[in-house]
Order: structure tokens, then C-alpha cells, then sequence
């Protein structure tokens, strides 16, 4: 059911190939139909919202937008001591994502130059929530706080309509996140009216949340109109194990990714063959006790695997070849090997530092760089709702002091405009 390869041997060549090209290419028929929703968005607006939400989710509306009394109306289903559970999630989220905050700062470069950085939040954000298989209330968290944080002002909410209904524990998530600007629209329909506003629902600067592959692909098309936070691929997780840890800590960590969907990539790395046999026995065992079993059966044939590593420094390379969202260091000492890994989205250090952890409860965003890009992405965080503008002060003996210089340089690159406005400035008498 799960494959088992050794480090640096031809199988794992053709393997890491496999794994490596999940979700980095988008058929072209999917490419033609989001540009052709978006077209009929950015033409037809809010009558070609409501056009594309009956054809493709079944649903008449008659307003685009849900009405606040319509959210806390169904949060008001959701479980008391759930609403607990996430009000306790939240608070260890905002904890983490506060020290993240940055400050405007200026200094004196010399005398009468001050130089300095204005930080500011961006003033609007669209946030996606997906319909489809199961609902996230955590995503909603890890999204809209550290966009709140950095203080942005209008964060608008945007997912389908009829999914949105049927799952009240998103809308106890928006209510106690006092979110109220909330459309009934989901797909790349949402996506585009985000991006260029409509009469109904006005442009956002940045645009956040997961989706299917016509979300995603909705969200690069847009990208340079708006900003997104990322091209997220299909979910993995690394999971470093020697033989001190329980087997059936890594086979269940490793089933707890694969359930996302068929193309989560679930791999385990160890030294010891028979270790490793012992995870796969582990993995077939565990199975049997949870309920998306068929999905977790294909995940883990076509892109699971148990690595075998002939020592540490063989691991840590398979780690940094991947750079993978999730690595977990199921280890008598992680924090030694750690030091080796440059790219991976989140480190969980130790057996009782399981992914699921990280999912809904530490505190740092589980919103992680996928399909390699650990390698230069980072979390999302509160960074990626701030903006910076840069402060440029000279007196008029600071530029006198350098005139020289800059107009030197201006001309070097043959700009005399550029002299001349530096020159201009310093008239003769």
C-alpha cells in the first residue's frame, strides 16, 4: 500500500519526478474556462455572478451578499463547547501571529539626511473559503488574524453559498471574528469579482484562501491586479523517525495527510529497513480505524513512500531536495538535525509535536509553502498583509554634499535628465 524506496537509488529518481510534478501544471481546458469566467465577470458583474453561481452551484440567489443576521442565525447551530474549542485556538494564534507585528522606523544617515521605512497595512483583503469535501473553520483563523493584526480594514469573505449553509461552524468563526462582509459566491466567479469589484462587491488589494484548481488557477490569472499570498499545490508532510519513537506515531501522522486528498504526499524517512517495515505494518493496521479510507488508500499508492536513508546527512538531503510543507523530527534529539534542513514551510520538533497540532492549536500558521517552495516562500503572516514605503529626506546642504556624486552616476547611465534635476536646484546666484 505505501512503497518502500532507499535514498539515491533509481526508484527514487522516478518517484521524487512524480511527486515533484503534482499540481505545478494546469490541463489548458482549465486555463480556457477561468479566463473565460473571468472575462464574463469583469464584463457582465454582479448579473454575471448570479448567472454563474446557478449554473455551476445550482443556486438562485437573490442578493449576492449574506446578511450579518443570516451569520449569527447559524452560528447559533454551531456546538457550545466546539465554539470553546476555537475561541481557545484563536487566542494562541493571535498570541503567536502579535510578535510578528513590524514598526516604522527612520535613522540619521548623516548630517541632514534622514532615511527610514513607513510600514502600513493594506487597506482591503478578500479571503476565500472553499466548499467541497470537508469544511476548514481553522483556515479561516489562520487567514483572517494576522490580516487583523496588521490592521487591515475591510477583510471580505467569499464562499459558496449553499456549502457555506450547510457547515454553521464557519459562521461561528466569522461572528467571533466580527468578519460581516460576507458573499455567497464561490470558484473563480469569486475570485474574479475580488479582483476587479463589481457594483455589489467592491476590489480588494489582496486576495487569501485555499481552493480547487479553478480557484487556484482564478488566483494566478488576477495575480498583478491584485496580490495573492500564494500558488498553493497539493499538502505533504516528512516525517524523520529512528527507532525510539512508537511506529504508530509515524503511521498515523502520515494517514492524517494523506486524508486530505489523493494527491497529499506522505513520506517517512529512517535508517533501519526493518523500522521502516514495521511503519508499513503500522500504516495498513491503522487504516481501518478512519472514515476517508479510500482516499487515503490512493494518496499513499500513488505519491506515499518510506524512505530509506543510509545515514543522517542522506537524510537531511532528501529533506532539503523536497523542501517539504511539514517535517516532523520523530527523534531521540531533533534539535541537531533541524540545523541541517534549510527549506521546509514548519519544523515539529519531537513525537508529541504531531502535525495535527499545528493544524489547529499552537499558534503558527498552518497557511505553508507547498511542491518545493519552501526553498523561498515563508508562512503566511502578518508580514504578508503589511506594506512598506521608504523615507527619503535630504536637506539642502546634504544635497549640495553629494550633488557630485549623484549626477555623476546619473550620467554614467546616460540619464541627463536625471543630472539636470539634481543641478537645477543649485542655480547660480
Amino acid at each position: 500500500m505505501i512503497p518502500i524506496y532507499h535514498w539515491n537509488s533509481q526508484e527514487i529518481r522516478d518517484y521524487l519526478k512524480k511527486v515533484c510534478s503534482r499540481g505545478l501544471e494546469t490541463p489548458a481546458e482549465v486555463e480556457e474556462a477561468v479566463a473565460r469566467i473571468i472575462a464574463s465577470v469583469r464584463q457582465g458583474g454582479d448579473d454575471a455572478l448570479l448567472e454563474l453561481t446557478n449554473e455551476f452551484d445550482g443556486v438562485r440567489l437573490e442578493s449576492l451578499r449574506i446578511n450579518p443576521v443570516e451569520i449569527r442565525s447559524l452560528a447559533a447551530r454551531t456546538d457550545p463547547e466546539l465554539r470553546k474549542i476555537i475561541r481557545r485556538a484563536k487566542e494562541n494564534i493571535r498570541s503567536f501571529h502579535q510578535r510578528q507585528l513590524e514598526r516604522s522606523w527612520e535613522f540619521e544617515a548623516e548630517e541632514g539626511v534622514r532615511l527610514g521605512q513607513r510600514i502600513r497595512p493594506l487597506q482591503s483583503v478578500g479571503l476565500y473559503i472553499p466548499g467541497g469535501k470537508a469544511a476548514y473553520p481553522s483556515t479561516i483563523l489562520m487567514n483572517a488574524l494576522p490580516a487583523q493584526i496588521a490592521g487591515v480594514s475591510r477583510i471580505v469573505v467569499a464562499t459558496p453559498y449553499q456549502q457555506f449553509h450547510q457547515n454553521p461552524v464557519l459562521a461561528a468563526v466569522l461572528e467571533d471574528l466580527n468578519l460581516t462582509e460576507v458573499y455567497g459566491v464561490g470558484g473563480a466567479q469569486a475570485v474574479a469579482a475580488l479582483a476587479y469589484g463589481t457594483v455589489t462587491i467592491p476590489k480588494v488589494d489582496k486576495i487569501v484562501g485555499p481552493g480547487n484548481i479553478y480557484v487556484t488557477t482564478a488566483k494566478r490569472q488576477v495575480f498583478g491586479i491584485v496580490d495573492i499570498n500564494m500558488i498553493a499545490g497539493p499538502t505533504e508532510v516528512m516525517v524523520i523517525a529512528d527507532d525510539s519513537v512508537d511506529p504508530d506515531f509515524v503511521a498515523a501522522d502520515l494517514l492524517a495527510q494523506a486524508e486530505h486528498d489523493e494527491d497529499a504526499c506522505s513520506i517517512a524517512v529512517t535508517l533501519s529497513k526493518d523500522f521502516a517495515y514495521s511503519i508499513q505494518n503500522r500504516v495498513a493496521y491503522l487504516i481501518r480505524n478512519v472514515k476517508r479510507e479510500k482516499i487515503i488508500r490512493k494518496s499513499l499508492k500513488n505519491y506515499g513512500s518510506l524512505l530509506i536513508a543510509a545515514n543522517w546527512e542522506e537524510a537531511a538531503e532528501a529533506v532539503n531536495t523536497l523542501a517539504p510543507e511539514h517535517l516532523e523530527l520523530l527523534m531521540r534529539n531533533p534539535e541537531p538535525f533541524s540545523e541541517k534542513i534549510h527549506s521546509a514551510g514548519a519544523i515539529f520538533f519531537g513525537p508529541y509535536s504531531c502535525e495535527a497540532v499545528g493544524d489547529y492549536f499552537a499558534g503558527p500558521n498552518h497557511v505553508l509553502p507547498t511542491s518545493g517552495t519552501a526553498r523561498f516562500a515563508s508562512p503566511l503572516g502578518v508580514y504578508d498583509f503589511l506594506k512598506r514605503t521608504s523615507l527619503i529626506k535630504y536637506s539642502q546642504p546634504a544635497l549640495q554634499k553629494n550633488r557630485a556624486l549623484i549626477e555623476a552616476f546619473a550620467l554614467a547611465e546616460n540619464l541627463d535628465a536625471h543630472a539636470q534635476s539634481v543641478r537645477v536646484r543649485f542655480k547660480p546666484e
